[in-house]
């Protein structure tokens, strides 16, 4: 594929050779950091040359969608692209960039590398790498930026930028003669082996919908019909569908019936999702994305740039205001949590609060205040403006390492430390996940807010090690409304409003339990 702008030198456009030096020298340093630099470099330009739109590139927003195409490969760049790479070999500028630099960021994930090339290769500032690696789809962008920022540049002995006049598109030969060849043959070897034997042709994948008002009868997930103004448009169903279930070498993957959830366009770029047992893929024509997300029959399905594709029988959300959201075709508008690591409350559906912390689909979010007292029957409940700011504040501190169905937080104590220390506030926090299994967090949240080990989320307790102001080490333990922390392993304890304070900064393992 070629890029007509990029042939022209006198082009007053984003897209000039300058550009496209840029475009190279970004894939080359995101690339993993194996084998010999030239081959490096001919990939680089290989992936550059082949995310080409020609005219669509012209503007800055389609050279930013260009450079989000080219990251995205060379993060996770194809075996395939090593082969024929005798054009991009043989155009090739004389000097390479500095090996140093290549293996400091050789020992960085692929994420930290692109954080790492955008801002101090590139010079973006803060809030534009961030926009970036959301683009390539990395749900906590600030602790990859911050590790960025933490890698010492290296020393290199020449600079990194390439010769512009040299970085021109490469184009190789056309292959339209050998693909007719090829092609000619093929049939010729069809026809040849279906007069010996008579062989079917290989079928296309299994892709199923339910009928549109099936959710009308059985509230599963199987019941959601295939939404999206591409959803009738088989070829391009049926490639998302072979994409996920064919093979490098095109055999058939194992697996069950593939279910079509949606196909349409997002932004300008269609978007395919279907879901197989518990996984969820995510097709474009970029690339497909695949996670286990479990069977929850309403749980709102990430669908890339805020969008969440709702439950048939979910058609009102709120925003988290109480303003009507919008929906089209069973997809929302625009919803992004109000907090800088982009995780936390999104909207309300009917009696439940629904988030992102990180995970393929969006998760119920509840929270019970100090004052809460445990009933036999919770029923969900909307959060509140504290129970807002308190997730808001927990959503950037919890990362699970697998999807979350459910969460629950609970400040189960809030008061004043002693010896002069600040308002703090004990939380337990319990992630349900789509699998029914359960794990729960206790965290001290104050002006340094620390995690303080496992919590029962029905009798929550837990405790730390603190510095008072003064400079003297304490125990504490706190227990939720209605119990006594007790804290075995210290020693002259006193208990007050459920705070357990223990003088002493002895390292001797302390077991807290609530009576």
């Amino acid at each position: 594929m070629t890029d007509d702008v990029l042939a022209n030198p006198g082009t007053d456009t984003p897209m000039t050779k300058m550009a496209y030096g840029d475009l190279v020298r970004m894939a080359y340093f995101v690339l993993p950091g194996k084998g010999r630099r030239v081959y490096r470099l001919a990939i680089a330009r290989r992936i550059v040359d082949g995310t080409a739109r020609g005219a669509r590139d012209r503007s800055p927003a389609g050279y930013a969608r260009r450079r989000t195409r080219v990251l995205r490969r060379a993060m996770s760049p194809s075996r395939r692209l090593r082969i024929g790479l005798g054009p991009w070999l043989r155009a090739l500028p004389a000097q390479m960039p500095d090996p140093v630099l290549t293996a400091a960021l050789a020992k960085l994930d692929p994420d930290v590398r692109v954080a790492y090339v955008l801002r101090h290769m590139e010079g973006l500032p803060r809030y534009a790498v961030r926009d970036q690696l959301i683009e390539l789809r990395v749900r906590d962008p600030w602790p990859v930026i911050r590790a960025a920022d933490t890698v010492p540049p290296p020393s290199a002995r020449r600079p990194e930028r390439f010769e512009p006049a040299l970085m021109r598109p490469v184009r190789p030969r056309s292959v339209l003669p050998l693909v007719t060849a090829t092609a000619l043959t093929g049939v010729l070897g069809v026809a040849l082996v279906l007069t010996g034997r008579d062989e079917p042709p290989i079928a296309a994948p299994p892709l199923v919908s339910a009928a549109p008002d099936a959710w009308t009868r059985a509230r599963t997930l199987d019941a959601w019909p295939a939404r999206g103004d591409l959803a009738h448009d088989r070829t391009f169903t049926t490639r998302a569908a072979s994409a996920w279930t064919t093979g490098p070498d095109g055999s058939q993957r194992p697996g069950g019936t593939v279910r079509l959830l949606y196909a349409g366009r997002l932004d300008g770029v269609p978007v395919t999702l279907m879901r197989r047992g518990d996984r969820l893929a995510r097709y474009t024509p970029g690339g497909l994305d695949v996670t286990v997300a479990g069977t929850d029959p309403s749980a709102p399905i990430a669908l890339g740039g805020g969008r969440y594709l709702l439950a048939p029988w979910d058609a009102r959300p709120e925003t988290l205001a109480g303003a009507p959201l919008a929906t089209s075709d069973g997809v929302t508008a625009p919803a992004r949590a109000a907090t800088g690591c982009g995780r936390g409350p999104l909207f309300h559906l009917g009696a439940r609060t629904v988030g992102d912390l990180g995970g393929p689909r969006a998760a119920v979010l509840t929270y019970h205040s100090p004052a809460y007292r445990p009933a036999r029957t919770d029923p969900p409940a909307r959060l509140g403006a504290e129970g807002q700011k308190f997730w808001n504040r927990l959503a950037c501190l919890t990362r699970p390492s697998r999807p979350v169905s459910a969460a629950l937080a609970w400040n189960f104590w809030s008061g004043r430390l002693p010896h002069g220390g600040d308002h703090a506030d004990w939380v337990c926090t319990r992630l349900t996940h789509p699998t029914g299994a359960a794990t729960a967090r206790a965290t001290l949240l104050t002006d340094k807010d620390r995690a303080t080990g496992p919590c029962d989320a029905r009798r929550p307790a837990s405790g730390t090690r603190w510095r008072a102001p003064s400079g003297r080490w304490y125990y504490l333990a706190a227990a939720g409304r209605g119990l006594v922390p007790h804290a075995e392993g210290v020693r002259r304890s006193t208990t007050s409003d459920r705070l357990l304070v223990a003088p002493g900064a002895r390292s001797a393992p302390v077991t807290v339990t609530a009576r």
